[in-house]
């Protein structure tokens, strides 16, 4: 990856806004394990760093302390990290706070969205040693993050440098990469998401940076058959096109450009399972599903030749209820009006054609579904251990959760809001 040039082309944009990134430096190639430290050192990282990561990635990563032998070095690591929460985060802060020192991040999901926050918060450098091609957040300035059982996408910052060994990355577990590819998968969903916002309501919007994103997309989704392969080459082009979907959202300062219903909908379950004690799946498996899902409600509508739009009738009550616990969060989002509130629902009537050309401009549900068959992703609720009743509530409630505009969101708008109730679920 030319980081250089591409930042370059993002100069002085035609849509007015600056796209700006943090990261300096990306290395992606066979054997960097060894020169991490001097990666670190061309970069003018501190001479102490905290090394975050957890038991089983760090026992396949032993090779990294050989390469910092120049650096005095304070290890922390998780037993086992899934789900990366506030108190994580102010944990790794306690670390860091009032020192010199830079942050190593080994491993990737959770353990990188603790740090990216901690090291933001405390102005202090980032690196992400990636270990597996298995989220699109390593150059991403956000962060995902649990606080009192609900997960919030946090402003973060993008790490000054990230390294990719395809050695390492081609050895990662197989789950790891079948979840990679459910995540990248997921750009489509997000991509029509934020062009039908940009359409009904005027959200900002730019073509290049969504262009960026597809590009990356793309690329994923044309070697869905070589996912699971032992291939460095095929391990390094899907962590690159993961790195392209993070330097998208940098651009934006929002999870937007990578990021729609169908994560939304992720995060809800996420959430809900937490509340019950329950360890969530890899964030890529249930986002896959959810796309599948979304897409094929989406094509739905490729079939009606007019849809009406009417007034939300939201049962607030009722949406209390099914969030429970988390409803004190879910009614900050929505108070003291929802992201709806300012939209004629005419406008879905008069732009519906349109709708559904930007519906058409990604693949289709079957062509999806196809690629994530070949890739050996999970497809239905049942196959990530969901229950039709989970599965049913979070496709109905889950666009409370966020203050974000998706085409979903829209269709309440609209009299196709009934067919949610029965559309089905696969």
């Amino acid at each position: 990856m030319d980081l250089h040039n591409l930042l370059k082309k993002y100069e002085n944009c035609e849509c007015g806004q600056i796209h700006s990134c943090n990261v300096k430096d990306v290395r992606v190639g066979s054997g960097l394990i060894k020169e991490v430290g001097n990666i670190l050192k061309e970069n003018s990282f501190p001479k102490d760093l905290l090394l975050v990561s957890d038991k089983t990635v760090f026992a396949a990563c032993g090779e990294i302390t050989d390469s910092l032998k120049d650096f005095n070095v304070t290890t922390y690591i998780y037993d086992f990290l899934r789900v990366a929460t506030m108190d994580d985060v102010e944990f790794i802060e306690s670390l860091i706070k009032g020192k010199n020192i830079g942050v190593l991040a080994v491993g990737t999901g959770s353990i990188d969205d603790t740090c990216r926050l901690a090291a933001a918060r405390q102005n202090k450098p980032l690196c992400l040693f990636g270990t597996a091609p298995s989220m699109d957040g390593f150059a991403s300035d956000t962060a995902p993050i649990v606080k009192n059982n609900f997960k919030t996408s946090y402003k973060a910052k993008s790490p000054e440098v990230i390294i990719g060994d395809t050695k390492i990355l081609a050895a990662a577990p197989v789950e790891l990469k079948r979840a990679g590819f459910g995540d990248m998968i997921a750009k489509y969903v997000a991509l029509i998401d934020w062009q039908a916002s940009n359409l009904i309501s005027g959200e900002k919007y730019c073509e290049r940076v969504a262009s960026l994103t597809r590009f990356a997309a793309d690329n994923v989704f044309e070697k869905a058959d070589l996912v699971t392969a032992k291939d460095e080459e095929t391990a390094g082009k899907i962590f690159e096109g993961l790195l392209y979907t993070g330097i998208a959202m940098s651009f934006t300062g929002t999870s937007r450009p990578a990021s729609g219903t169908e994560h939304i909908i992720s995060h809800y379950i996420e959430c809900k399972q937490l509340l019950d004690g329950i360890t969530p799946n890899y964030h890529g498996e249930d986002v896959g599903v959810a796309t599948l899902l979304v897409l094929r409600l989406y094509n739905s509508l490729l079939s009606l030749e007019k849809i009406t739009g009417k007034k939300d009738d939201t049962d607030w009550k009722e949406v209390e209820e099914v969030y429970g616990d988390l409803k004190e969060d879910m009614i900050k989002l929505n108070a003291p009006d929802t992201i709806t509130d300012g939209i004629d629902p005419r406008a879905i009537e008069e732009n519906f054609d349109k709708i559904k050309e930007i519906i058409r401009s990604v693949p289709s549900y079957d062509q999806v579904k196809e690629a994530m068959e070949k890739a050996g992703c999970k497809l239905t609720y049942e196959d990530i251990g969901k229950s039709e009743r989970l599965m049913r509530e979070a496709f109905l409630y889950h666009t409370y959760m966020r203050r974000r505009l998706s085409l979903l969101r829209l269709l309440y708008l609209t009299d196709f809001k009934e067919k949610l109730k029965t559309f089905p679920l696969k």
